[in-house]
């Protein structure tokens, strides 16, 4: 006789989809991945083939989560104690490429005259001529802005660039085209890692929370959070010209436990402590904007789209407000100064040891949390101070182009219909960024001379060459798709269970080879490459 399951004992079961999602976890698959169409142009065969959601947020999904952080790390390693500089020099330009040049400037030349006989039809077959031979100077491996047809003359507004009287003096050396540090001792070249933080806003308890709420100064927190990649851009700037090279960085930003963004960074090459506490002092970001310190609209009293002005009006008087470039003619002095704290922490760390590898995972740490779950409010004093930084946020302008702007009595830049005023849709308004909108991981050009998509390749192919020389071959792979998207309802899409079960068999049979390739190799693989790059 079968026991007898009550309601709640057949509730406490696990669903088959929360199965799957664990037994996907456990093997390292994606546990929401998504639905693509795969044509095979050779037998015509069309399959639904899961792919990785690729989420860097762990919440999201881990395993994504977890093999970006890896990818990243080994970004890191690659860069970081590097002892021959990476070859940017660009080959010369070849005769094809030079050939459709001069004809692009032929065009050029065409459509001015075109332009000038107002000859609307000409100019058309111009345009689309030069759009063809934009996209075969493309396909040649032409990079870089290639010159508009109809140039925008653009309005100089020109600002003092003097440095204010408050900030400290630095030397100024002519940069070097060198990225790799000095050796010292003919055998050690020491690299630096770094960590910055904000100034102070008052005086706040172990948990991050102000001592006094009404005296902490929650609306230059909230635009030091907004400007605070801007101010990371003129710290290396100045870095740079300090100390006489081009000084190359990986790094990350995160919280502190105040809720304020710090900069933690592997630095390529041997930094002084003085040099380093020099440029932090003496580095800030003035922002040239209007006032916003006294906001002007609020409630159902917010400014409205007037459709003869083309612009936005004020709701009584129905004068029209002024634009962005009405408003940047008034501004005599910067709406904002952020500068750094007086923390400044530097550390030389030597490459391949046991503490560059700490603090790589240092670095990387939360890299699978988003800026908001990296401290996690656990009193009701956490919550409170969380929620008045956000509400700052909420009526602090991210951009030119933020509806916030309108609360002040300004139209923002390229004003339309549809903005809603005080409602801006940009990152940095939203909970999870806690005002910074930038990305979390900032790294230099001439890190390790690729980029995340190479380092991904570069994992991939190590583990393809690695079954390939054991006699492991994808020779069921087809070699000639098309991937396309499926709409939604599409009956031909399996369940998600479906999905993650065959993405996890996969996953076994991958894991299977490679385990094989490795107990048939001679040596040990190398530790940059994971399971996980398949």
């Amino acid at each position: 006789m079968s026991e007898y399951l009550t309601r709640a004992d057949r509730m406490k079961q696990p669903a088959a989809l929360d199965v799957a999602r664990a037994v996907a976890e456990q093997h390292g698959v994606c546990v929401r991945p998504l639905a693509k169409e795969r044509i095979d142009l050779d037998t015509g065969r069309v399959e639904i083939i899961p792919i990785p959601c690729g989420s860097t947020v762990a919440s999201a999904c881990p395993t994504c989560a977890e093999k970006n952080r890896r990818l990243r790390m080994a970004q890191c390693r690659e860069g970081w104690h590097l002892t021959e500089e990476p070859d940017f020099t660009p080959n010369e330009p070849t005769a094809d490429q030079k050939q459709l040049t001069e004809y692009r400037a032929d065009l050029v030349k065409v459509y001015r005259q075109v332009m000038e006989e107002d000859d609307e039809t000409g100019a058309e077959e111009v345009r689309q001529e030069v759009e063809r031979v934009d996209a075969e100077l493309r396909q040649l491996g032409v990079r870089g802005n290639l010159p508009s047809l109809e140039p925008r003359p653009r309005a100089a507004r020109k600002r003092s660039t003097r440095r204010r009287q408050d900030a400290a003096n630095l030397p100024r050396r002519p940069v070097q085209k060198r990225t790799v540090g000095k050796v010292f001792g003919e055998k050690y070249q020491p690299s630096t890692f770094l960590t910055l933080t904000l100034d102070s806003y008052g005086k706040v308890r172990s948990d991050g929370t102000p001592v006094d709420p009404d005296r902490y100064d929650y609306r230059r927190a909230a635009r030091d959070a907004v400007h605070f990649a801007a101010l990371l851009d003129r710290f290396v700037q100045n870095l740079r010209r300090c100390v006489g090279w081009e000084v190359q960085y990986f790094s990350t930003v995160e919280p502190q436990r105040r809720l304020a963004p710090h900069w933690h960074a592997a630095i390529r090459g041997s930094i002084s402590r003085a040099e380093l506490r020099a440029v932090a002092e003496a580095t800030y970001h003035q922002v040239w904007w209007p006032a916003h310190d006294e906001i002007k609209y609020s409630g159902e009293h917010l400014p409205v789209w007037d459709v003869r002005a083309k612009g936005f009006v004020d709701p009584q008087t129905r004068t029209a407000l002024p634009t962005w470039e009405e408003a940047l003619d008034q501004v005599e002095e910067p709406a904002h100064l952020a500068r750094f704290g007086v923390q400044v922490h530097s550390k030389g760390i030597l490459g391949g040891t046991p503490e560059a590898g700490r603090h790589i995972g240092y670095l990387t740490k939360y890299l699978t949390k988003s800026i908001n779950e990296c401290h996690e409010a656990g009193t009701a004093r956490q919550e409170r101070h969380t929620e008045r930084l956000c509400d700052e946020l909420a009526v602090t302008p991210c951009s030119p182009q933020c509806a916030v702007w309108l609360l002040y009595g300004v139209q923002p830049r390229s004003a339309r219909l549809s903005m809603n005023p005080g409602l801006c849709k940009g990152k940095a308004h939203k909970r999870t960024t806690l005002g910074v909108a930038g990305r979390r991981v900032l790294v230099s050009r001439k890190w390790s001379g690729k980029s995340l998509a190479d380092h991904r390749h570069d994992r991939k192919t190590f583990v393809r060459q690695l079954l390939a020389d054991v006699g492991i071959t994808q020779d069921d792979q087809p070699t000639r798709v098309v991937w396309n998207n499926v709409q939604p309802g599409d009956p031909n899409v399996p369940p998600r269970q479906h999905m993650l079960l065959r993405a996890v068999s996969e996953r076994i049979r991958w894991k299977a080879e490679y385990t094989a390739a490795l107990l048939a190799s001679a040596g040990p693989p190398d530790p940059s490459a994971t399971p996980h790059a398949a």
